[in-house]
């Protein structure tokens, strides 16, 4: 169904769901705000992020069946540190990215802080947190998921999520 989709790539994201409803949150209460955390795959269609629809990079991420969450919402007071977690992505078994949660550019409390000027949270409202590097279409030649490829996303503490 999804043959018009060439460039689909793979994203390893730690993700976040808001857990109260809240505007302009002030940063030291923002993590109040968050019911817990999971891991995300953010697949991308990268010919629709880089080469159609205008470069728009939103409908890239948005077709059916792409960003699969889970294996479980773990609740945030059983996160110890949600900024100091090991977060991998394989493909077929071999690891495409590794990297650490400490590495994020923003951090949540930022994040929800930012974000909660302009829009009211809800619960249930998910942010998807970034990827470490290694994704396909910035590899030297670009790789990109076939059909059958397995892909898993790993983030300590939060488990693991495996998708064809």
């Amino acid at each position: 169904s999804f043959l018009f989709l060439k460039e689909v790539d793979w994203e390893v994201e730690l993700a976040f769901v808001i857990g109260r409803r809240g505007k302009c949150i002030k940063e030291e209460d923002a993590l109040s705000y968050v019911a817990g955390f999971t891991v995300a795959n953010d697949v991308s269609a990268r010919d629709w992020q880089m080469k159609r629809n205008g470069q728009q990079w939103l409908l890239s991420k948005t077709f059916d069946s792409f960003c699969p969450l889970g294996p479980a919402l773990v609740t945030a007071d059983a996160v110890k540190d949600p900024h100091n977690l090991g977060i991998r992505c394989l493909v077929n078994g071999d690891t495409v990215q590794s990297s650490n949660t400490s590495q994020m550019i923003f951090k949540t409390a930022a994040l929800i802080a930012w974000v909660s000027k302009f829009v009211t949270l809800t619960p249930g409202d998910v942010f998807l947190m970034g990827t470490p590097p290694g994704v396909g279409v910035f590899r030297n030649p670009p790789v990109f998921l076939k059909k059958g490829d397995v892909v898993e996303c790993q983030i300590d503490q939060l488990g693991s999520i495996i998708n064809k």
